[in-house]
């Protein structure tokens, strides 16, 4: 059998590709992250089993190299196995190990995309992330390990998009504007995008920490350039 890597999207059934959905109603193993919620669960068929293998900032999880165990485990006894990724398996998916993993132990494996936060989280704030006068460009970081980027070649791009940023809010202000942002520039911070929890906060680099001060912003995308003022044109909430 195959051991299908599949994006899960923002997380819920909604925003699945067909081919995605199909694949679940085929499954004889389901290995899934966190932030993926029932209405995809209910999707699997019920004898399937589901393993629950999330990795959560600041809270304990699965190492890696169980999580690679666990698909070589079950894609060996001849299952049909489905590891569910949150938005797109090859953006700051960890996919790589996982694929070397199954491919040293001879299995077979699939990669199914899926919709990236990076770009779906901005589109349903009302946020575009080009435009011909504003942003000829952007950039997708993540913000786990802030002191490994190079904020300077940073501060130069049109839009900078960043995932998994929300701890290190004040550390990334800090460092764009050391490298000639001004404080002015607008932020957006985008919560649960997707759900009917999303939460949207629109500011500047100068007020964005005391904005937001108190909240907790996981999960969440930061949306940080011009771009930004573009969203009162949709009026969206």
């Amino acid at each position: 059998m195959k051991v299908y890597l599949i994006g899960a999207g923002l997380g819920n059934s909604q925003y699945l590709t067909q081919q995605a959905k199909d694949l679940l109603n085929e499954a004889n193993i389901l290995i899934y992250d966190a932030l993926v919620d029932e209405s995809i669960l209910n999707l699997v068929p019920t004898k399937c089993r589901q393993i629950y293998v999330g990795k959560r900032g600041g809270e304990p999880s699965t190492p890696q190299t169980e999580i690679n165990r666990l698909l070589v485990h079950y894609a060996q006894k001849n299952q049909t196995v489905i590891r569910l990724k949150n938005g797109d398996p090859f953006i700051f998916g960890r996919a790589r190990e996982e694929i070397e993993a199954l491919k040293k132990a001879n299995c077979k494996v699939e990669i199914i995309p899926g919709l990236s936060s990076a770009i779906t989280a901005p589109l349903l704030a009302g946020i575009p992330l080009t435009d011909k006068l504003l942003s000829r460009s952007f950039s997708v970081i993540t913000a786990h390990e802030p002191d490994q980027l190079d904020w300077n070649a940073l501060a130069r791009i049109d839009t900078i998009v960043i995932l998994m940023g929300g701890r290190n809010l004040n550390l990334i202000v800090k460092k764009l504007t050391r490298e000639g942002k001004p404080l002015s520039c607008p932020i957006a911070i985008i919560k649960s995008a997707g759900t009917e929890e999303q939460k949207v906060w629109v500011s500047t680099l100068e007020t964005i920490v005391e904005t937001t001060q108190n909240m907790k912003l996981s999960p969440s995308i930061m949306v940080i350039g011009e771009v930004v003022n573009l969203r009162m044109v949709s009026n969206l909430n």
